[in-house]
């Protein structure tokens, strides 16, 4: 380009620069909406959900509470538990059921800060990490007869994804329960949509006397989470 051509030249059209301005802002515009309507439609399920008006009357951290407490309802999973695990245990509305039906022992781990909660030893920290199991496990005078999981990942949006993630660390609490269970205990943990895998039942029914699949009420009609429970482990061979 010339000196002459370069003293013409005074970059692109306004009329272009405006429009590429102005697309970038409406994007904006209607992603901010967009979270701001997600929000809205989060707090109105919140305000109008039975159980969340039940944790509040109940002293319970979350509305998860009862879906242990149908849970137990129809599995007797708390019944006889003295020593407990509780893997993905924020908030600690399930180490609140277990307290209350009077666990004497109980610890939990979360990758999240948990605040503390009377009676139970609580970690933050993974259970991929040796070192943070030995914390937790610090807390119990014996090997767990009942480990529990509520983890679940992060949701994309995409429900195979999502379910094949959750998969995952229900495997992962399934290997924790065969390392640390006692001879008869027991054990729950979530899943998504078809329920644990093919592979995780097979060693399911292999390792615990009886395994099945529930639904507790409390659980949303619109979500995919599923609970497996498994009683009276056998041991892994």
């Amino acid at each position: 380009m010339s000196d002459d051509e370069k003293r013409r030249w005074k970059g692109p059209p306004k009329e272009k620069q405006q429009t590429s301005g102005r697309r970038m802002a409406e994007r904006k515009i209607i992603a901010h909406n967009a979270k701001d309507e997600s929000s809205k439609r989060w707090i109105e399920r919140q305000l109008s959900d039975p159980y969340v008006q039940r944790a509040k009357k109940d002293n319970y951290r979350a509305r998860a509470a009862y879906k242990l407490l149908e849970i137990d309802e129809k599995t007797n999973i708390l019944r006889g538990a003295k020593r407990v695990v509780d893997l993905g245990c924020a908030p600690g509305g399930w180490i609140q059921v277990c307290l209350r039906s009077g666990v004497k022992e109980i610890v939990g781990i979360d990758l999240l800060a948990v605040d503390p909660i009377p009676g139970a030893h609580i970690i933050q920290g993974d259970i991929n990490e040796g070192e943070d199991v030995e914390k937790m496990m610090e807390g119990l005078s014996g090997p767990p007869d009942l480990v529990l999981s509520d983890m679940a990942a992060n949701t994309t949006g995409h429900k195979q994804t999502d379910s094949l993630r959750t998969a995952a660390l229900a495997e992962m609490a399934l290997w924790f329960a065969s390392e640390h269970l006692t001879p008869g205990g027991n054990f729950c943990s979530k899943v998504f949509q078809g329920g644990a895998t093919p592979d995780m039942m097979n060693d399911l029914k292999r390792m615990f006397k009886s395994v099945k699949h529930i639904k507790p009420p409390a659980s949303r009609a619109g979500s995919p989470e599923l609970f497996v429970v498994a009683l009276g482990y056998r041991g892994r061979s």
